[in-house]
C-alpha cells in the first residue's frame, strides 16, 4: 500500500455519530481484481468482536475507492457475492439490486463508501462521510457483510487482511 494509507485510519463524525460507541480499526486490506487496483477497506469493530459470529455485532466496513466505478456495477457485484454465501430467491435478488443501485452512487477516485452493520436491524450507509440511506433487512445486512467477512468470500486474503491476520 501506498504511505498515505498507512496512516491510522478515522471513521467520519456522521458514522461515528450512528455507530455504537469504542469501535476500533480491525483490520484494513486493498482489493486488487486482475491487477486493477479497486478500494482500501477498513474494518472496525467494538472489542470482543468475532469474525464466524460477525452477523452479532455492530460493524463499520468502510472502503476508499481507487478507481471509477458506476452504482449499478456496485450493486450487481455485489448481489453476485451475496450469492455465494446462501441462495437468494430471484424476485428478493431483485429488489435488493435494485435498492442498492438506487442507494449508492457512482464512485470517483477518492471517494469513501461505509457500511454500518446493524446486527437484527439491517445496514446503513455513508458517502463521503454523509449519510445517504439504509436497508432495513436483517438477512440483506448479513450476506451484504459476508461478501468480506464470510468464510465463503471470493477474496480470503483481503478478509484475513481485514480481520487483522495478515496483508493482501
Amino acid at each position: 500500500m501506498p504511505a498515505e494509507a498507512q496512516q491510522p485510519p478515522v471513521l467520519a463524525a456522521a458514522v461515528l455519530a450512528q455507530a455504537p460507541a469504542g469501535l476500533q480499526a480491525v483490520g484494513r486490506g486493498r482489493l486488487t481484481f486482475w491487477g486493477l487496483q479497486v478500494y482500501d477497506a477498513v474494518l472496525w469493530a467494538a472489542p470482543g468482536f468475532r469474525a464466524e459470529s460477525f452477523e452479532q455485532h455492530a460493524l463499520v466496513l468502510e472502503l476508499g475507492y481507487l478507481r471509477e466505478l458506476e452504482a449499478a456495477d456496485i450493486a450487481r457485484v455485489s448481489l453476485e457475492q451475496m450469492q455465494r454465501h446462501e441462495t437468494i430467491e430471484p424476485a428478493q435478488a431483485q429488489r435488493w439490486q435494485a435498492q442498492l443501485a438506487a442507494l449508492l452512487p457512482d464512485v470517483r477516485r477518492g471517494d469513501r463508501l461505509a457500511g454500518l452493520h446493524r446486527p437484527g436491524q439491517g445496514a446503513a450507509f455513508f458517502h463521503n462521510g454523509r449519510a445517504i440511506g439504509e436497508i432495513a433487512d436483517a438477512r440483506f445486512a448479513r450476506l451484504f457483510f459476508a461478501i468480506w467477512l464470510g468464510e465463503a468470500t471470493s477474496e480470503p486474503a483481503l478478509r484475513q487482511a481485514l480481520l487483522g491476520q495478515g496483508k493482501p
